[in-house]
């Protein structure tokens, strides 16, 4: 049964929402809104109505939030909070949940003491998901009552709210079913909802979420039966939670935990999780900040800085990370002198007494600026004063009390510091022995005829069998062709001097035409499409995360500008007769056989075991034709993981990494 916390007394109601704009603009434009239409998109409506759930367990009015996936593509939204109001609005003339439902910049966040701090555009994100949906339907346990209202295609109401009865619950429920005529493709991924919501749960302690994927029960839920899912009768003698996949998040250790969690795979080199958390009064005139930092050292040359404004992920940073980098910085700089510490010749850099960090930095404010919509990068600059001031006193305090986790991370400085100065000797070294050849292209390298970047291609293949199929049947004008011979240095814990004697990654680096490290220059790209394509096996899979965690590290900004792509190669060929089809996952192959038997009428089932297997035509046929091609574009989520996956296997986690092959054993294929 739901949680029965009854909500804080509150003026919450018709008077706490303003109306500052209309609706029309969000199906004309919806990337201004939600970034793209893309999955990432797609899965952006359910951070925005769980956003606004959160914010009521931020401000103390809830504990416990369920996101559910339903059969045909529907997203189920469920928080026990005080309930959306349902009282005439003022200003509208009409209730005040179709009000916050239909109109843009509607909602507690805007006037009255709605919240204290949200997640920035609290009423924006529900009229966006409403306006890009093809249905939705709203449901408020509130005042001991029960009210319904929904909306069809573009946010439009179907009649008025309506009272359907009495309800000892206090709550909302948001149903919606994401637009076709929007996104063109409607497939929510699990693991991808489990782990954004999975921080969510560190960054709001006391709070409790469950998601369940429930979407292969079709016909055996109903909607306005249950408040929450779990809370559904036996299904034929069965629970429905013990049947379908589901998990639930609860925390209290809040950030300590996630840098925990972060660091689970790593060595740290302080056992004490640095911890505080503090309102920044600031000076008279500036709005508060609350200030919430947590960090600990690794064994690790790379750092790991997640951000956070208003509980809302900032993968670019912003004011926040400014000041605490300034500050870090600072801080270490003055305890190092005021313990007199001998063998340091002179200041840490910021790289330095970064390196092997792995922070979380959160800040909430009342009035709160990102840049873009989808608040990729916080422009609050009341947050880097903020930040600056409340890390570095509690800090400082931290590494005089702790004499021997502050010796422990000024030496992990030091060695930065040392390795930093020798990596530049090493790298200037081999630079001027001509380690980049002078920028001359590799021979192995054919290169397209175009000069425009902006329709040029570079594919990275693996092999240089595949590599002369993928030569002779590519397109000369656009396509460049790269083989690798073999598995790349893994980068994992090389610097960069190291890396620029291998001859592979040398090449890669050439041919992109940016440089990398301090020379690195995003404007000379030579390639607007740089596409890894390896074999469809282990060893494939392995090179593939080499390479992703090589552009992870050092070509970040390939990336955020979305010029990376992995190219998706069949695994099977079926000929029958003339008629050629392709198959491009196991799964494909279940369905085929299941309709059409394993050789029906003769068909012919070829399995690839490489790219170099095709022949020039396959080849251009299936994964480099622009217009029958499948790409996938490579996220940072996507270059995250696999760099994770390679602190896994590569760290100094044993337990982990056999756990990890043990577990992954089944899927290996094994060329007996």
């Amino acid at each position: 049964m739901a949680v029965k916390k009854q909500p804080k007394k509150s003026n919450y109601g018709a008077d706490s929402i303003q109306v500052l704009e209309g609706l029309d603009p969000v199906r004309k434009r919806p990337g201004m809104y939600i970034g793209t239409t893309g999955l990432e998109g797609l899965h952006h409506l359910i951070w925005e109505i769980f956003d606004n759930s959160r914010d009521e367990a931020m401000g103390g009015f809830a504990d416990d939030i369920e996101v559910a996936l339903l059969p045909g593509n529907r997203v189920r939204v469920v928080d026990n909070g005080r309930g959306i109001p349902v009282d005439i609005h003022p200003k509208t003339k009409v209730s005040t949940l179709e009000t916050i439902m239909t109109t843009l910049h509607a909602g507690g966040k805007f006037g009255g003491d709605g919240y204290k701090f949200s997640g920035g555009l609290h009423g924006v994100g529900i009229s966006v998901m409403n306006a890009l949906s093809s249905k939705v339907c709203a449901e408020v346990h509130r005042d001991g009552a029960y009210h319904v209202q929904e909306y069809k295609e573009g946010g439009k109401p179907l009649a008025k709210v309506k009272k359907l009865g009495k309800s000892d619950k206090h709550g909302t429920i948001i149903t919606f079913e994401a637009d076709p005529l929007i996104f063109p493709e409607i497939e929510y991924n699990f693991k991808t909802i489990v782990d954004h919501l999975r921080q969510q749960a560190y960054l709001v302690r006391g709070m409790r979420i469950t998601i369940i994927d429930a979407r292969a029960y079709e016909g055996e839920i109903k909607d306005t039966e249950i408040f929450y899912l779990r809370d559904l009768p036996n299904i034929k003698q069965e629970s429905l939670i013990a049947k379908v996949p589901s998990q639930t998040f609860y925390f209290d250790g809040g950030l300590k935990s996630l840098v925990a969690f972060e660091n689970r795979h790593q060595k740290p080199l302080h056992k004490s999780v640095f911890h505080i958390e503090k309102e920044y009064k600031g000076q008279d005139g500036q709005q508060p900040v609350q200030v919430e930092v947590a960090l600990q050292y690794v064994d690790d040359i790379s750092s790991r800085i997640v951000a956070y404004a208003n509980n809302i992920y900032n993968p670019e940073g912003g004011m926040h990370i400014t000041g605490f980098k300034t500050a870090l910085t600072r801080t270490i700089n003055n305890f190092v002198k005021k313990a007199n510490m001998k063998g340091i010749d002179g200041n840490f850099t910021g790289d330095d007494v970064l390196e092997g960090l792995t922070v979380v930095v959160s800040v909430k404010l009342q009035e709160i600026q990102f840049e873009g919509q989808t608040k990729s990068k916080l422009g609050s600059v009341e947050a880097r004063a903020a930040v600056d001031t409340v890390f570095s006193e509690a800090f400082a305090e931290f590494l005089e009390e702790n004499p021997t986790d502050a010796k422990a991370i000024i030496n992990k400085s030091m060695l930065a510091m040392r390795a930093r100065k020798a990596a530049k000797a090493a790298k200037d070294s081999v630079l001027r022995k001509g380690a980049l050849d002078g920028m001359t292209l590799p021979g192995k390298l054919a290169d397209c005829q175009s000069k425009s970047a902006s329709e040029s291609e570079l594919f990275i293949v693996e092999g240089d069998s595949a590599g002369g199929t993928a030569k002779t049947g590519r397109d000369r004008k656009t396509q460049a062709i790269l083989p690798l011979r073999g598995k790349i240095l893994n980068v994992e814990r090389a610097r960069l001097d190291r890396m620029l004697t291998s001859e592979q990654i040398k090449n890669v680096v050439v041919a992109l035409g940016t440089a990398i490290g301090d020379t690195f220059d995003i404007s000379k790209l030579r390639y607007h499409k740089i596409i890894i394509a390896t074999d469809a096996d282990v060893d494939g899979e392995h090179i593939q995360t080499l390479m992703l965690t090589l552009f992870y590290r050092y070509f970040r900004e390939l990336i955020d500008g979305g010029f990376l792509y992995i190219a998706q190669p069949p695994l099977y060929k079926i000929k029958k007769g003339k008629k050629v089809e392709y198959l491009y996952t196991e799964t494909e192959k279940a369905e085929y056989e299941k309709v059409n038997g394993p050789s029906e009428g003769g068909a012919n089932i070829q399995r690839y075991k490489g790219l170099g297997e095709m022949n020039a035509e396959e080849l251009w046929e299936t994964t480099m034709d622009p217009e029958h091609r499948i790409l996938k574009q490579v996220s940072v989520e996507d270059a995250r993981e696999a760099d994770k996956v390679f602190d896994m296997l590569m760290g100094k986690d044993v337990p982990a990494r056999k756990a990890f092959i043990q577990s992954h054993a089944k899927e290996a294929t094994l060329d007996i």
